[in-house]
């Protein structure tokens, strides 16, 4: 916990950034719906990315895992990477002749 005022003001800052941070993002994230890029697949793909940028401030800043051990940043970077696996798999699976077509 800070023991001074001036830390106070800093993490105080650093939330007013991070809040304008996500805020941007997320006019980012609405713009991004109206533009049509070449494929779909394209679309939800940089959608994911801008989200997964912001879940990371959310969980770095206002959860405080930026001051955590290395255990942490070891379990983060694991379901960050099965993450980015799962998008890329559902993106892939978009085209995939075998599934239903509607999908």
């Amino acid at each position: 916990m800070a023991s001074s005022v001036e830390e106070v003001n800093k993490s105080v800052r650093a939330f007013m950034k991070v809040f304008a941070a996500l805020i941007i993002l997320t006019f980012i994230t609405v713009g991004l719906s109206m533009v049509e890029m070449p494929t779909h697949s394209m679309n939800i793909l940089v959608g994911m990315i801008v989200a997964a940028i912001k879940a990371s401030l959310v969980g770095l800043i206002f959860m405080h895992l930026n001051h955590e051990r290395s255990t942490v940043y070891k379990v983060l970077a694991f379901t960050a990477v099965f993450a980015i696996v799962m998008f890329v798999l559902f993106v892939m699976a978009h085209n995939d002749p075998l599934i239903d077509p509607n999908f």
